[in-house]
């Protein structure tokens, strides 16, 4: 069955030259034009249509525990599935049997995560009662971390599509990730959950434990090395060509992917479903790396305002290291296009240059990165865009922590909470440290951050 994008009430939307791809393309990932050679930031980004749909807030859809089931009429997958010919019933059953297949490789599938008030972190920090922290914790998530949720959504549109008859199930092609951790362990996770193949590219002090780990669930690990004179992950560049070759990315890195994403929205959408009908959050405060995290919970929670389940967005803001900072550094060459007092037209001007001119604002780190908190040292953000919109318009910034604050902030979690999550989990937390250091959050202020690793 043929499909118009305009019978669907999601598309895909190239963030950097508005290009989208075929509508019966089976692999919709990449932007059409990526490989054009120009300047622009080639990012697929997931477009809803908020007048033909609803954030389910009451009835059966609302109370199923599994985030991909309870949110899937808000899903690109969902809307493929319908359009061509799926029933609802149908596409439940086969979300529900992947998500068995993911507990039998993990343990347990995908369920929603707790997001409330951590009363005595707030008062460690000093809140007020109608203030203080609300903390997600992801450490329980499949795999985890949270990392697992932006790619539980790829293997459901790839099982989509094979059924719709687009693709042929004798001739998968192998999937491939470039990570040093919590990302190759999901994706090692969803792909022996899907029986894929994957190609799973590390860096030379990748933890032999998650190397163990990625080997038991039949991943195919290669070592990457970085070669003298070429900037950038060296595990990036080898995916960069693994993809080149016929695989597909079953990646965290929207620019490769722009559905991992759209599926990493339940996390955002979970937080608008625990905070509805009381008062919205302050603030977010997120940790970056490649920045999927940060741009899905920014757009999730946008479209949950719109959809009219929030009153409000926080403010945004992003945390790095000092290790790597190239959101930050991107953030202050866009903001520096803007005159005090510059509204909301002179802000999407700003925004659009930055989207047609990438390598003036996003460019790899010059030095190789170090940190405790290794699983944010991204040479760039792949997503950076998207996370500068969101801080840009809702009045938020960049936070960059040092290596000591890290390493506070990682204690703080888990006394306070008895989360046993890694430095790279709590390194939200560690921005939250910095801006209360600075008097920049009031007692009063409900400021949310997110958890979300485990310590292994």
């Amino acid at each position: 069955m043929s499909i118009s994008p305009r019978t669907l009430p999601s598309a895909l939307v190239c963030a950097g030259c508005g290009a989208s791809p075929e509508p019966d393309e089976p692999y919709p990932f990449r932007c059409p034009g990526a490989d054009a050679g120009d300047d622009a930031d080639h990012v697929l980004r997931r477009i809803l249509d908020v007048s033909a749909v609803q954030f389910p807030t009451t009835g059966e859809e609302h109370g199923d525990p599994d985030p991909y089931i309870r949110y899937r009429r808000l899903f690109h997958s969902y809307h493929v599935a319908c359009a061509g010919g799926m029933q609802d019933a149908e596409y439940c059953d086969l979300v529900a049997r992947l998500d068995e297949q993911v507990a039998k490789v993990d343990g347990h599938g995908f369920r929603s995560t707790p997001f409330g008030r951590a009363d005595v972190l707030s008062e460690r920090l000093g809140f007020a009662e109608d203030g203080g922290v609300w903390v997600k914790d992801e450490t329980g998530n499949v795999s985890g971390s949270h990392k697992a949720r932006h790619l539980f959504g790829l293997l459901v549109h790839l099982e989509v599509v094979e059924r719709l008859g687009r693709t042929d199930p004798d001739h998968r092609p192998h999937l491939a990730i470039a990570s040093c951790g919590n990302a190759a362990l999901a994706a090692a996770v969803v792909a022996a959950a899907g029986h894929r193949v994957l190609d799973v590219f590390v860096p030379v002090d990748a933890d032999p434990v998650v190397v163990a780990r990625l080997k038991d669930l039949d991943a195919r690990v290669t070592v990457c090395p970085r070669e003298p004179g070429l900037p950038g992950d060296p595990t990036y560049h080898r995916l960069r060509r693994a993809l080149a070759e016929g695989a597909l990315p079953f990646t965290c890195q929207g620019n490769e992917n722009g559905l991992a994403i759209e599926s990493g929205f339940t996390l955002g959408y979970e937080m608008a479903d625990a905070l509805a009908g009381g008062p919205p959050l302050d603030r977010l405060i997120i940790q970056v790396g490649g920045g999927a995290l940060a741009s899905a919970c920014i757009e999730a929670l946008g479209e949950a305002a719109l959809l009219g389940s929030l009153a409000r967005v926080p403010r945004y803001h992003a945390v790095q290291t000092m290790g790597a900072a190239p959101l930050s550094r991107a953030f202050e060459l866009v903001a520096a296009r803007l005159q005090a007092g510059a509204g909301l037209p002179e802000v999407r001007a700003a925004l659009s240059y930055a989207a047609t001119h990438r390598s003036e604002f996003m460019w790899p780190w010059e030095e190789e990165p170090r940190s405790i908190a290794h699983g944010i040292l991204d040479d760039e953000t792949y997503d950076w865009l998207a996370v500068v919109e969101g801080m840009l318009v809702s009045g938020g910034g960049p936070v960059v922590v040092s290596e000591d604050l890290l390493a506070r902030a990682n204690v703080l979690a888990v006394d306070a909470t008895q989360i046993d999550v890694d430095p790279t989990g709590s390194s939200g937390l560690a921005g939250l440290l910095a801006l209360r250091d600075q008097g920049a959050i009031g007692d009063h202020e409900r400021v949310g951050v997110l958890l979300t690793g485990v310590r292994r």
